[in-house]
């Protein structure tokens, strides 16, 4: 060590038990347990959506998010001008599950209040929102036909191929300077996120274009047709897209 330079001391970590009773102090609150279980789900909720699921105020709640996001249980995505809470991890959601199953809790489910043929399939600007959507990103995901880089997406190979047995020119679909490419965008009513970017926007164009879905005149809505839900159907695996 030169005889000008300092040594800077670098504090040695918590010790086990330090750092599991804080998480479990964290958890334990009622108010942030219940807060907490209700994002088992994989579904993101506003503050003011948690603060009235627990009862409290809105001050109250501010306070335990703080401390949610300070033992890393819960983190914040913005859209628009909202700010949505999901759990942190996968690990943290395993913790709740287990913690669920020792104390006996059922879990309950996010029940959307979205007029139904909004929350199937609608438009989220120029690309496809809704139930069907989720379920669009999600296998493109579990096929490894999207890879996940930073917040954005990239399209693999097998994405490639996929989207050219569903007829779409993937040679025009590389990324632009003007746009993002392909990145998630949280779904408003099903609180999971679908595709957007300019991929997602090429896959509804070629959803509409070949007869698959149909815009409503009066609203955001997208019908599915027969066609549509038998494609989409054996593209992406599901069980039923109609």
């Amino acid at each position: 060590m030169n005889a000008g330079s300092r040594a800077i001391a670098v504090p040695p970590p918590a010790p086990v038990e330090t750092s599991v009773s804080a998480i479990a102090a964290a958890i334990g609150d009622p108010a942030r347990a219940l807060m907490l279980c209700s994002l088992l789900d994989s579904c993101a909720r506003t503050a003011t959506e948690l603060a009235a699921l627990a009862d409290i105020g809105a001050s109250t709640a501010s306070g335990h998010f703080a401390r949610l996001r300070e033992q890393g249980l819960v983190e914040i995505t913005v859209q628009g001008k909202h700010r949505y809470y999901r759990l942190a991890s996968p690990d943290v959601a395993a913790a709740l599950e287990a913690l669920l199953v020792v104390a006996g809790v059922p879990r309950q489910p996010f029940v959307p209040s979205t007029p139904p043929e909004l929350h199937h399939a609608r438009t989220c600007y120029d690309h496809m929102a809704g139930t069907l959507a989720v379920r669009i990103h999600d296998a493109m995901l579990q096929r490894s036909w999207l890879r996940a880089e930073g917040e954005d997406y990239v399209l693999t190979e097998e994405g490639a191929a996929g989207l050219q047995a569903l007829g779409m020119k993937t040679e025009s679909l590389g990324p632009r300077r003007r746009r993002r490419f392909a990145y998630p965008c949280l779904d408003w009513s099903s609180r999971r996120p679908h595709l957007a970017g300019s991929l997602g926007a090429a896959l509804l164009r070629h959803c509409c274009d070949c007869g698959w879905a149909a815009k409503d005149l009066d609203s955001r809505a997208l019908r599915v047709t027969p066609k549509g839900a038998r494609r989409l159907r054996e593209a992406f695996g599901f069980a039923e897209a109609g």
